[in-house]
């Protein structure tokens, strides 16, 4: 496990550059990771961070990606326009969580 420093904070993060504790993501972590993967995050960006937090929080584990679009928060073709090249993984490294069980 390394540190980094983004946004002025410290964090633990894995080799992929993944937070491992949960507990240190803040909006302005978020920003700044999606900033270092190409993003500007709009309010429909963070309803599906949100969402997938809610989600890891209720349930202990990251949704499908089919589960994601079925909820009413994105459908598949928006959802790929937010987080182009692998959406659901872009999107829980910006969120803060862990990487997809799916995604290699």
């Amino acid at each position: 496990m390394a540190k980094k420093n983004i946004a002025g904070i410290d964090v633990s993060v894995n080799e992929e550059g993944y937070l491992t504790e949960q507990s240190q993501w803040t909006h302005e972590i978020g920003e700044a990771i999606a900033k270092e993967e190409g993003i500007d995050l709009t309010e429909q960006h963070w309803k599906v961070l949100e969402y997938l937090q809610k989600e890891v929080k209720e349930n202990g584990s990251l949704p499908t990606i089919r589960r994601l679009t079925k909820s009413g928060v994105v459908d598949t073709k928006t959802l790929y326009q937010l987080f182009p090249n692998g959406p659901l993984k872009k999107a829980s490294k910006i969120a803060g969580l862990e990487k997809p069980a799916s995604c290699v």
